[in-house]
């Protein structure tokens, strides 16, 4: 039976920074997102350069911040992927705190408070507010470094698998208080192409966060920037019949969500960008009419306020 609704299509992308790639390399990949209406996540990292880019920025840190300022308009929220994406950092001094709990393995620490973490987060949005920017949401720094490694499997060892619950209440507090964007936050945690879905973690009222898990990987060059790391065909055929945007969308799946890294997927050194752009091609060519693209955002702000997925049938 043909499905009745359409399916949402969105992406997320991590560790997005001046550093990489340059300003105008973000600037081309949001040209890239307006011209063709496609919408998506792309995380903000202030402390990525081992001190808060928001504060006495460089020319080129200046010149990313302008281009973060103007992704909403084109599109795309911009998550929080933590301060540093390495160790907790020292807001007071400005910089990364010498061998600190890296930020990722910290939402994991049981012992760590639901007031630690909101003071933690605030300050964060505080540093990306001073660059006139409103965050939507958070995305978890994944950490393969020894240390980090070894106090995973500790806490998994412990029955410690999932993130510290503490957390997600952190954000819903700080929701309701108006500090994110909207009052529902995405948060990109799990991923699976098979077992995925929307998870509510945390609620109130309006107010919610939920983990949105990605259902498709990463083929456009990851955070290696490596040809084998490639597949446009991973997403979706050149006829459109197979790849696994085709499998959800005959599989009946509410949506279609694929994580990328900017290392891989960035327009000026991502060895990635090509397949991104055939990829976006190709679903404009054979899909068009039966997927809407969707911010990670505008996802949970609908999928909330209508209790599931219902808000679909009303597109067709």
């Amino acid at each position: 039976m043909p499905r009745t609704r359409k399916m949402i299509l969105s992406f997320y992308c991590d560790d997005t920074s001046p550093y990489t790639a340059g300003a105008k390399a973000f600037q081309a990949f949001l040209d890239f997102c307006a011209e063709h209406r496609i919408t998506g996540e792309s995380s903000v990292i202030l402390g990525a350069g081992s001190h808060s880019m928001s504060r006495s920025p460089n020319k080129e840190e200046q010149a990313f911040l302008q281009q973060v300022k103007r992704a909403w308009d084109c599109g795309i929220d911009s998550h929080m992927e933590l301060m540093t994406h390495r160790g907790l950092f020292d807001f007071d001094a400005n910089r990364e705190t010498k061998d600190a709990v890296h930020e990722g393995l910290w939402l994991h620490e049981p012992n760590a408070t639901v007031e630690q973490y909101e003071r933690y987060f605030l300050k964060i949005i505080t540093e990306a507010n001073r660059a006139g920017i409103r965050l939507t949401g958070l995305t978890w720094p994944g950490c393969g470094c020894e240390t980090c490694k070894k106090r995973y499997a500790a806490l998994r060892a412990d029955g410690h698998t999932e993130p510290n619950p503490a957390f997600w209440k952190a954000l819903l507090s700080l929701a309701k208080q108006g500090k994110f964007r909207s009052r529902t936050l995405p948060c990109f945690f799990g991923a699976s192409e098979t077992k995925f879905g929307i998870h509510q973690k945390a609620a109130d009222g309006p107010c919610a966060v939920f983990d949105l898990m990605p259902n498709a990987k990463d083929h456009f060059g990851s955070y290696t920037n490596k040809t084998d790391r490639v597949n446009a065909d991973y997403y979706l055929s050149a006829d459109g019949k197979s790849g696994v945007i085709a499998r959800h969308f005959a599989a009946d799946a509410p949506y279609c969500i694929w994580y990328s890294h900017w290392q891989g997927l960035n327009p000026a050194k991502g060895i990635g960008w090509r397949a991104f752009t055939t990829v976006i091609e190709r679903i404009q060519q054979h899909l068009r009419d039966h997927v809407v693209w969707m911010r990670p955002s505008d996802i949970t702000n609908r999928y909330h306020a209508g209790g599931g997925w219902s808000f679909l049938d009303a597109m067709g």
